[in-house]
């Protein structure tokens, strides 16, 4: 077994979402989740198929977020895994319900920072481990780091 890592490509000013599933009609399942979620997303998505034809299967509304996606999903090149970049919502628009998709097992990373995913690769084919999500800790909060933790949140309306 080989372990390798490889990073992803998120387009400025987008999310990447990047999780395991388990069956072909995840593409347009996720489709309808993405575009049932939030008004105006632009999103996507790319799941690597892991039996049969063995294809990248790609569905999205944004041209940009769908071939960046199967760029990513090529990349990766782990079966049954799938990538979904939006823009215009965060992560937390949809979280809930793509988990909720009947064919998703598990999310590995739901973010905007840089992302490496951390793979095995065997003579069979390639899986998941892992990912690496942003940086290290720099150090723990002050009391002016809360301030703008919480304007923050206020500015981007998630908190009155």
């Amino acid at each position: 077994m080989e372990f390798k890592t490889v990073k992803m490509e998120i387009p400025e000013g987008a999310n990447i979402i990047i999780g395991q599933t388990h069956f072909i009609k995840t593409a347009e399942d996720l489709y309808e989740v993405m575009i049932n979620s939030v008004p105006g997303i632009k999103f996507g998505l790319a799941f690597c198929e892991a039996s049969g034809p063995c294809l990248i299967r790609a569905e999205g509304n944004d041209e940009q977020m769908k071939a960046t996606a199967i760029k990513n999903a090529h990349l990766l090149s782990a079966g049954h895994t799938f990538v979904v970049l939006l823009k215009g919502a965060f992560p937390i628009n949809v979280l809930n319900e793509v988990k909720n998709c009947r064919e998703v097992c598990r999310i590995f990373c739901a973010t905007a920072n840089p992302v490496e995913v951390v793979i095995a690769e065997t003579e069979q084919g390639r899986g998941v481990v892992g990912v690496i999500d942003g940086f290290r800790p720099k150090g723990v909060e002050k009391e002016e780091d809360v301030k703008i933790r919480r304007e923050f949140l206020r500015r981007i309306g998630y908190k009155l």
